[in-house]
């Protein structure tokens, strides 16, 4: 089982890391970290999807606890099932965008509060370790519950006069297969579908959208199809990754920037909320908007606690996570995508035109390093570059007037990874070179 508790949930190959029993022992862990009865238990359409919830039902029933079995859902829609009914929290079963052999567990309290390692994760490792639980006084009932409309409704609740136009949506086998369709009637646009079909074998491409590859047939159905724009969710439906009418792909921080340009003009002088890993851009245009950027660091859990406490009404990540406050503080794929149509509605331009001016940096992207002594590494890179100013928000960041950089820890791997922007092109390669003299050869 070593390993398989990270920083944001439970996830491991299986049968190797995780099996059946496994998830029977988590499942009277969770029963006892969280208080309250029913938990919601949902899954997704990976292969071993329903042998984990299996196991995970019958350790929470095992336990005395009532559970709501909502079947196959997507990561959204299980935020969207503990927060919508007020259920005192839940399990989605899923590894998100990972290779087809891993399945996983994300935990949510009561509120759709996340529970990571450092808030009940580690004490539930701890708990299944030790695996010293008392036989309960009954064993738990199990109920089913539809919950596909009420999230469609919920979904379509954000839709602010949508005019029709050609989408084109590669979900890539995964969840939003199933949550889509609903969703997708009660807009006015023409939806062309790539692979809808639920299957977790993810026999077209990886199910992970910010790998570029993994893009190739949205791309060119765009452009086959003389489309909008095009959207590609991850298996779960969590993460979102944009291309443009030209099939050029969005980074999401620039997605994020236009996003939030829209929410200030609903709601202005709100915080947004962004990780330290997105362009200048972001806070320039939310400081131009007349918003109060924030930078929080990376992770389900740090976003939404930050954005719960200022109550910021959005929030966005890199890696494609856009999370809304009346969505319960959660993040959604498919929210975001409304929110771009709702933009691109609005401003009768086409998506190039929109994102054209915000393409003003050079970015290297995220850049991986192998690295044994991560905390060694990352002090030796502030001793290096003292004539920077420094935060330690989230791994190190080190800005200039004219170039600025970010190297954070993997939680998973031996690896830092290194996001670097410049003014220009000139200017982002000379700030590589630097870092990496001190971080040494990039892996591939």
């Amino acid at each position: 089982m070593a390993g398989i508790y990270k920083a944001y949930d439970i996830r491991g190959i299986v049968p190797g890391e995780l099996d059946r029993k496994t998830a029977y022992l988590i499942g009277r862990a969770v029963s006892v970290f969280l208080a309250g009865s029913p938990l919601v238990v949902s899954r997704d359409m990976r292969l071993t999807g329903e042998e984990m919830a299996g196991g995970l039902i019958d350790g929470i029933t095992d336990s005395g606890r009532d559970v709501v079995d909502a079947g196959l859902l997507s990561t959204p829609a299980n935020y969207f099932t503990i927060g919508h009914y007020g259920y005192p929290g839940g399990v989605m079963v899923t590894a998100s965008h990972n290779p087809k052999e891993y399945n996983g567990f994300k935990v949510s309290r009561e509120g759709v509060v996340p529970v990571s390692y450092e808030t009940g994760l580690g004490e539930i490792e701890r708990m299944v370790r030790e695996a010293n639980f008392p036989p309960a006084a009954r064993k738990g009932k199990v109920a089913h519950r539809d919950v596909l409309a009420d999230y469609a409704r919920h979904v379509l609740s954000f839709a602010r006069n949508i005019r029709p136009m050609k989408v084109v949506i590669d979900v890539g086998n995964g969840m939003d297969g199933k949550m889509l369709p609903p969703i997708l009637q009660g807009l006015p646009c023409e939806f062309v579908r790539l692979y809808f079909d639920l299957d977790g074998t993810f026999p077209h491409h990886d199910s992970n959208p910010l790998i570029v590859e993994n893009l190739r047939d949205l791309r060119r159905a765009v452009l086959a199809e003389h489309a909008a724009l095009g959207v590609a969710m991850d298996g779960d439906a969590d993460r979102v990754a944009f291309v443009d009418e030209h099939a050029e792909v969005i980074p999401n921080d620039l997605v994020g920037a236009l996003m939030a340009r829209q929410v200030l003009s609903e709601e202005p002088g709100a915080v947004i909320i962004y990780d330290p890993r997105s362009s200048w851009v972001v806070k320039e245009e939310v400081t131009a908007a007349g918003g109060v950027p924030r930078v929080e660091r990376v992770g389900h859990s740090y976003m939404k606690a930050t954005m719960r406490r200022l109550k910021a009404p959005f929030g966005l990540e890199l890696s494609g996570h856009f999370y809304f406050r009346d969505n319960f503080c959660a993040d959604s794929g498919v929210i975001a995508m409304i929110s771009l149509l709702n933009l691109v509605s609005r401003e009768r331009k086409s998506l190039s035109e929109l994102v054209r001016p915000l393409r003003r940096y050079s970015s290297t992207g995220e850049i991986n390093f192998e690295v044994e002594d991560k905390d060694r590494k990352i002090e030796e890179i502030s001793r290096k570059f003292t004539d920077g100013r420094q935060s330690r928000v989230d791994g190190i960041t080190v800005e200039y007037d004219d170039w600025w950089f970010n190297v954070r820890k993997s939680n998973t791997e031996p690896l830092l990874r290194l996001t670097l922007e410049g003014k220009t092109r000139e200017l982002m390669d000379a700030g590589l070179a630097r870092v990496k003299a001190v971080l040494g050869k990039a892996l591939k």
